[in-house]
């Protein structure tokens, strides 16, 4: 009798270890390859998908943000390793706000900007520009670097875990925004100039409109634009 009740404990057991690794298998399976997820590759990293919540230009999760999950090309990861591990030097960290972006995520960006009745958020991210030029001044557009899985839109953390002041918060449509911008004080331009500098250290190419935006140089899918759910 205590012979059989231990072989179906050891059968349960087996059937449950087998049924987890088929899961683990498959939740790991859903990323294309030569993706993966940030916060394994980097331990320490700081994630605030703003996609994923309401704290955005849209004022509502965004399509295809199913979770605050950072994924992102492994060529990508390893050189974000490398500025982590410089910044971790000077007790600093990074702040992921975005990194792989689904085209259905940008579609949404599409729709919400062709509806000119919509500017809730106006006066917090574009209060200088109407919302129908958003297209002609490039805030808005088809197609997202982020879609190719090797660009990041980051900050930096402190020591106490509160972000560097860099002049302008993330995704703030106007000039004040651009690295160089003269429009904000010598302190919060050190700051972007200190992000700058190491991203490019570490093989990431910055945007001249937007302090927070950088793309792996020598990325591995620069012609795909991908679409699977972040989660």
């Amino acid at each position: 009798m205590k012979n059989n009740i231990l072989k179906h404990l050891i059968l349960t057991i087996f059937i449950l270890n087998f049924v987890s690794c088929s899961y683990d298998k498959q939740s790991t399976s859903k990323l294309p390859d030569s993706f993966v997820y940030l916060q394994k590759e980097i331990k320490d990293i700081n994630v605030d998908l703003r996609y994923y919540g309401s704290n955005n230009f849209v004022g509502q999760t965004i399509n295809g943000y199913k979770k605050n999950v950072c994924i992102c090309t492994q060529e990508a990861a390893i050189a974000l390793k490398e500025v982590q591990k410089e910044l971790a030097e000077k007790k600093l960290s990074l702040l992921i706000y975005d990194a792989y972006r689904p085209q259905r995520a940008v579609n949404h960006f599409i729709k919400w900007a062709k509806d000119y009745q919509d500017t809730i958020h106006k006066n917090s991210y574009y209060p200088q520009v109407k919302k129908e030029d958003l297209f002609r001044l490039n805030y808005i557009a088809s197609k997202s670097s982020h879609s190719r899985g090797s660009t990041f839109d980051l900050t930096i953390l402190d020591s106490n875990g509160i972000e560097l002041d860099m002049g302008s918060h993330f995704d703030y449509f106007g000039p004040i925004s651009w690295p160089t911008s003269n429009l904000v004080s010598k302190a919060q331009r050190k700051n972007r100039m200190l992000l700058q500098k190491i991203m490019l250290s570490h093989g990431f190419s910055p945007y001249a409109e937007e302090w927070w935006h950088f793309t792996l140089k020598n990325e591995p899918f620069p012609n795909t634009y991908f679409d699977f759910v972040v989660e």
